[in-house]
This record gives C-alpha cells, sequence and structure tokens, in this order.
C-alpha cells in the first residue's frame, strides 16, 4: 500500500470493492488480499476467497474521478502471479514460433 496520506482511504476503498466475491457473489471477507504492486495510486491485488477458495486479480485504478476495479478469475496464486508480472513481455515472434511449432507437430 502506499504511505502518501492517500495509503488509508484506498485500502478502505479497496476493502469495499472485494467486499464480495464476484465468482460465487457470497458477501464474505476475503480469505487473503495481497497488493502485487503499485504505481502511482494504482494497485494490482490478488485476493483469495475463503468460502468458494476461487482466486482474483484485480487492477485497482484510483483517478481523479474515483476508484475503478477491473479483475480476472485466474488459478495462479499470488506467487505465480508475481513470477509472470516479472517476466519478460511476449512478443510477436514468440507467437508466431509457437504456432509453427504447433502446426509442424500437429
Amino acid at each position: 500500500m502506499t504511505n502518501d496520506g492517500k495509503g488509508n482511504q484506498l485500502s478502505k476503498e479497496i476493502l469495499h470493492l472485494v467486499s464480495y466475491c464476484p465468482l460465487c457473489q457470497a458477501p464474505a471477507r476475503p480469505k487473503k488480499i495481497r497488493v502485487l504492486q503499485t504505481k502511482d495510486d494504482n494497485q494490482l491485488i490478488h485476493i483469495d476467497c475463503s468460502l468458494c477458495h476461487s482466486s482474483i486479480l484485480a487492477l485497482v485504478i484510483n483517478s481523479g474521478y474515483g476508484v475503478t476495479s477491473v479483475g480476472l478469475a485466474t488459478d495462479l496464486t499470488d506467487e505465480e502471479a508475481m513470477h509472470f508480472q516479472n517476466s519478460p513481455k511476449i512478443t510477436t515472434d514468440d507467437v508466431i514460433a509457437i504456432h509453427d511449432l504447433l502446426f509442424n507437430y500437429l
């Protein structure tokens, strides 16, 4: 979380956004919330639901117009998400290479 004075406010807004699981719709406290990355007032967070045991990666964007969240259901743990967050980007050449590999294999 940020320590610039806005951290407490942003924390409350994040907790409000994740006060229910988007998959099972159950109003419940998340089992585990981990901030994976903070840039400016935006945060990438990983959330585990204590009821359905699903995981969500959410990008929380704090702008002058309010807080917006975009979530993605995932089977990644928070450690795996960090590993892929820090890995090299996939290039067009990578996609073509895997296409050629699969095309020639099949």
